[in-house]
């Protein structure tokens, strides 16, 4: 099969076996994915990853092993799958702590697809275990399926946080992640603000019905936006946006951090004790509830999309995702 490949910080074509099946697993044919700023950070070092990256999709089972006849009815299926593998699926013999806790996401030993020890979506096939898989309604398209996984770690703030205690919301990026974000908190809150410096990138959440404002992302933000929530999301994927995070958090509100990048970020934390903030770590979520919000028509991700381009074409396509102004770009497989 075809597959791309990181070296050296780079992503090269490469021709590999399709993978074999662990008991329990499924192989998918990979219909499409999509590019997000983690597959661009493991271009610049994140994890330190030299597989195959991607880790959103959507895809059908082409294959099952060592299941039940019942299983074998994934055959076939259009899905979309957790990112993350757990000592269950690894079989393991002891369970971890976290898994025991129901905490598999965190599991001690996990893998994560396309980010750590297991190969991903920017390949014509991958591998899941079918306790991951997430079959996809006939009415949600393939271009929402493909949203699934960061529409999922957007509705991880609604497990986190009881949302609907707050009157609004803020959100302060205005990249696809907290365009997502926006969208989710959109469906249970009146108002929802966004914050950006992109006016093509404001205009795409005025059309969902969200509130925008313009930032300079630099030092006179903090001086020019006086505006504060009880609930704001952190979502600009720069070190610089804690700052101004914690600015605009009301005291004793709420901080939700969902941004990921390589490198550190230099904050002082001192207004987080004299605010009495709480910060609320937030990374992956609950993939039926992101295919309820879609097959419902709540939130349409299909006006993110910037581009597609043939999954041969993906070095071109990344470098194109990072151009100024582009949002979700994808790669189909033939």
């Amino acid at each position: 099969m075809l597959a791309f490949v990181v070296r050296n910080r780079q992503l090269f074509a490469t021709r590999k076996p399709i993978p074999k099946l662990r008991p329990g697993w499924a192989l998918v044919r990979v219909r499409l994915a999509g590019i997000c700023n983690t597959d661009v950070e493991i271009l610049r070092g994140y994890h330190n990853f030299r597989g195959t990256p991607g880790h959103e999709f959507v895809g059908k089972v082409q294959d099952v092993a060592g299941v039940s006849a019942h299983e074998k009815l994934w055959l076939g299926k259009r899905v979309v799958g957790e990112i993350n593998i757990s000592c269950h699926a690894l079989a393991f013999r002891s369970i971890c702590i976290y898994c025991k806790r129901g905490l598999t996401r965190h599991c001690a030993r996990r893998k994560v697809l396309g980010i750590i020890n297991h190969d991903g979506a920017f390949a014509e096939y991958l591998t899941l275990p079918l306790e991951n898989l997430q079959v996809v309604p006939n009415s949600v398209s393939d271009e929402q399926a493909v949203f699934v996984e960061p529409l999922a770690a957007a509705c991880e703030i609604l497990d986190q946080v009881p949302v609907k205690k707050f009157r609004e919301a803020g959100v302060l990026g205005d990249g696809k992640l907290a365009q997502l974000i926006a969208r989710v908190l959109r469906s249970q809150l009146s108002r929802v603000v966004l914050y950006g410096k992109h006016n093509e990138k404001l205009a795409l959440a005025h059309a969902a019905k969200i509130e925008t404002q313009k930032v300079r992302g630099d030092s006179t933000d903090s001086k020019r936006i006086k505006e504060t929530f009880g609930l704001l999301v952190e979502a600009t994927g720069s070190p610089a946006g804690l700052a101004l995070a914690q600015q605009m958090t009301e005291p004793r509100g709420t901080l939700i951090l969902k941004s990921t990048f390589h490198g550190a970020a230099s904050v002082e934390t001192w207004p987080t004790v004299v605010k009495e903030l709480t910060i609320v770590g937030s990374r992956c979520g609950p993939f039926d509830k992101a295919v309820a919000l879609l097959r419902s028509g709540k939130v349409d991700p299909r006006p993110l999309i910037t581009g597609t381009f043939p999954l041969g074409e993906a070095p071109a396509a990344i470098r194109y995702a990072q151009q100024p102004g582009v949002m979700k770009v994808l790669l189909r497989s033939s």
